[in-house]
């Protein structure tokens, strides 16, 4: 039998494994961080499965998604990246990918990325308890607020319904429903 899921990732393996593996899990590895907030930022406008679907192709494209080295490159780079059928092919993402990873390394001089977007939630993932997808928001303040100061420090892509769907995504509030069996798994994780 199946375990009760939230019903936004249906039926696709893909997409299941996704939803009881990582989504909503608390992550705090400052690049794995980034690399989420990237591919969030491709997203805009599309499935989340597209992204899902082509993030080896995206992880091989952006070189594991090392901001040292996507901060070095320039238009040489943006045209190999809008050649590569395996990715979002959109010059405005991609261009916004290096620029954020020149972004992150600023963020990273000054106080690690991790602690510059959990300190949004108090450092602590919020633990909300929905029971329909109608009370799951798109935004709420605090991811309002964190796009703010994203923005603020030079980084594009991010505004508050990609960067509350990045919240949602690496843990900083776990909106499993109150009926999924991944809500307390991840409840658990958050108090550990």
């Amino acid at each position: 039998m199946n375990p009760i899921r939230c019903p936004w990732c249906g039926q696709d393996p893909l997409y299941t494994d996704y939803h009881d593996t990582e989504w909503g899990v608390p992550e705090w590895n400052s690049r794995a961080l980034w690399e989420k907030l990237i591919l969030d930022g491709f997203q805009a406008g599309l499935a989340w499965i597209t992204i899902l679907r082509k993030r080896e192709a995206f992880r091989a494209a952006f070189e594991g998604f090392e901001p040292l080295v996507i901060a070095s490159w320039g238009e040489a780079e943006v045209a190999r990246l809008l050649a590569d059928a395996g990715i979002v092919r959109h010059r405005g993402k991609i261009e916004a990918a290096i620029g954020n990873a020149r972004a992150f390394l600023a963020v990273e001089e000054k106080t690690a990325f991790s602690d510059f977007l959990w300190k949004h939630v108090d450092g602590r993932p919020v633990q909300n308890r929905f029971a329909s997808m109608a009370e799951v928001p798109t935004e709420t303040a605090a991811a309002r607020a964190l796009s703010k100061e994203l923005r603020a420090n030079g980084f594009r892509f991010c505004g508050p319904t990609i960067t509350y769907a990045f919240m949602q995504a690496t843990g900083m509030v776990n909106d499993h429903l109150v009926s999924c069996a991944a809500h307390d798994r991840c409840a658990r994780l958050a108090e550990t």
